[in-house]
């Protein structure tokens, strides 16, 4: 039986590497993608030909203004976002480029889509390994936001439960590297960068993260970055 599921589709490695794996267990995908107006709407672009790449014939951009909750660099220009921080010091602490509750609100979007179109399954590539220490990025939020799925939906209630997917929670970004490569993700139509330059910056967490991961993977980063990060470890 062939499964439905709504794949959370920022255009960055993880996710493209979430849709992959997905699709190649042949399921029907809604692919969704959010212009929150996040400062990097580069992303959305890329995301529009990940989905192409993968031949996903609905996906969807889901228009929500985070901009007027403010709180994080990538929604308030007026905030810097940081830059050539150590390795070692990402993912110790909360950072900036936190946005306030935006998993939570993104995630309650695609439940309700799920249920809508009968949706088995939400997937969405968070990671809590090589990641920038968001809160809402763990484990134990997703496990509880499936007790929200269960609780909170009619469908839910009724036993037809939506399963909230993180196929990537526990994966390092060299074997996100690994397995997307070996799914063939093209990694040149991804963008990480949270500055939607003409080049990423390669010097922002994500990009640090994101270039760290192609290192240990041993394979080549097919992306034009404008600054060499930090040597330092």
């Amino acid at each position: 039986m062939v499964e439905n599921a709504v794949v959370l589709l920022s255009g960055g490695m993880d996710s493209a590497t979430a849709l992959a794996m997905t699709t190649s267990n042949r399921s029907n995908v809604i692919a969704l993608t959010f212009d929150y107006g996040q400062r990097h709407r580069k992303e959305i672009e890329a995301a529009k030909r990940i989905a192409n790449h993968f031949r996903v014939t609905d996906h969807r951009i889901a228009a929500i203004d985070l901009t007027a909750i403010g709180g994080s660099a990538l929604t308030d220009r007026q905030i810097a976002v940081p830059s050539q921080r150590n390795l070692d010091e990402i993912g110790k602490g909360i950072p900036i480029t936190y946005v306030p509750a935006r998993n939570t609100i993104l995630l309650s979007y695609a439940l309700g889509l799920a249920e809508a179109s009968g949706a088995t399954a939400i997937v969405i590539a968070a990671n809590s390994i090589d990641y920038s220490g968001y809160v809402d990025c763990r484990p134990e939020f997703y496990a509880a936001f499936q007790e929200v799925a269960r609780l909170g939906t009619k469908r839910g209630v009724e036993g037809d439960v939506i399963e909230v997917r993180t196929p990537l929670i526990r994966m390092s970004k060299a074997d996100i590297v690994r397995k997307g490569e070996a799914l063939g993700v093209p990694w040149a139509l991804t963008w990480s960068c949270y500055h939607g330059r003409a080049k990423a910056c390669g010097v922002c967490d994500s990009c640090q993260l994101r270039r760290k991961g192609f290192r240990e993977a041993g394979i080549e980063d097919p992306l034009p970055y404008a600054r060499t990060p930090p040597t330092k470890t």
